[in-house]
């Protein structure tokens, strides 16, 4: 069953991605008629919400873009980041809107932020457990029901984090595109693309949500599902 459901939602996963990379290169051929850059709009964007302690910064790869709250930089890739078109209009406003989230306190993000390390501990200690019950129930020198809540604490642990994220990216798309509209920064047209863009880049974070939910889902039933 967890081989199926990993299944499934790796082509679910793989068939938005997609979708994605076609969407970001078909507006990327269509260029601004404000003819401003990813990094102009992302400049922009922050000196009109009274940000000035942010950076913007262009990074290596491809669909590589995120805000970073630790060091305040808004990171951007390099076709985001010199593009004069509607997607990276769209992806340099939405990492704005991160920041601006930051700036502002918004709740979700900070308790994002306060998931992240509880998360990447909850996942190594998931792997150690999955690996090594591969090699017997017991392989831990625990009994199998607690390594059933030591799985089930770690994957809800992931699960919340999965959760948490959607109402942070679903937001600051929101902020990214109320921004560009009242700015005047892109046309009628190019908002539509600006938004259905963002839209699908939000779909991969709602993939991974449910991908987590099913499979703790799973797991609880593998673990307590068979209890009197």
């Amino acid at each position: 069953m967890i081989i199926l459901i990993v299944i499934v939602f790796a082509i679910a996963g793989f068939a938005v991605s997609n979708r994605l990379k076609s969407k970001f290169k078909k507006y990327s051929q269509i260029s601004l008629e404000a003819n401003l850059s990813g990094a102009d709009i992302a400049k922009l964007m922050l000196a009109d919400n009274n940000i000035h302690d942010v950076q913007v910064v262009c990074v290596e790869g491809q669909l590589t873009d995120h805000y970073n709250p630790a060091n305040k930089t808004v990171n951007l890739s390099p076709d985001v980041y010199y593009g004069r078109n509607a997607a990276a209009a769209a992806v340099a406003s939405h990492e704005c809107g991160h920041a601006v989230q930051h700036a502002t306190s918004y709740a979700w993000l900070n308790l994002r932020s306060t998931l992240v390390p509880i998360q990447n501990s909850a996942s190594k200690i998931l792997n150690i457990v999955l690996i090594a019950s591969l090699f017997g129930g017991f392989a831990l020198g625990l009994p199998v029901p607690f390594i059933g809540y030591i799985v089930v604490g770690s994957y809800s642990v992931i699960t919340l984090f999965t959760i948490v994220t959607l109402p942070v990216e679903f937001d600051a798309s929101n902020r990214a595109l109320a921004w560009v509209k009242n700015r005047n920064i892109v046309t009628p047209s190019e908002y539509e693309m600006s938004k259905d863009a963002l839209k699908w880049a939000a779909m991969t974070y709602v993939v991974a949500a449910l991908a987590s939910i099913t499979t703790l889902a799973y797991y609880i039933m593998v673990f307590f599902g068979n209890r009197d």
